[in-house]
């Protein structure tokens, strides 16, 4: 536990790169493969790599500070951006994936 706790930032930040990476990968499985499993895999990556996590860290950080510090501000800041505009950034990239696999697929 005090692992976690020492190197959050640094597990934080790898997590989202995780996440991000995933959403790409989920929208190539869904646009360039255009393969069911390949999509299925990617939402349980990001699954794994995105909100679970994260929620977690926030959780386990708050019950050991006993307060709402930075890191769970960002957490939590993260969570609100992911529940409201990072919904319309993300049709805004699957709008961006769609149209360019289909380019490629013509």
């Amino acid at each position: 536990m005090d692992l976690l706790l020492e190197h959050k930032w640094v597990i934080l930040v790898s997590l989202e790169v995780l996440a991000w990476t995933s959403t790409f990968f989920l929208l190539y499985a869904r646009y360039g493969l255009k393969s069911a499993f390949w999509f299925k895999v990617a939402t349980v990556l990001f699954a794994l790599t995105g909100v679970i996590p994260q929620v977690l860290m926030g959780i386990i950080n708050f019950i050991s500070t006993k307060r709402i510090d930075m890191f769970t501000l960002i957490i939590i800041l993260l969570l609100v951006y992911g529940f409201t505009i990072g919904k319309q950034h993300i049709k805004k990239l699957d709008a961006w994936a769609q149209a360019k696999f289909s380019k490629q697929s013509t």
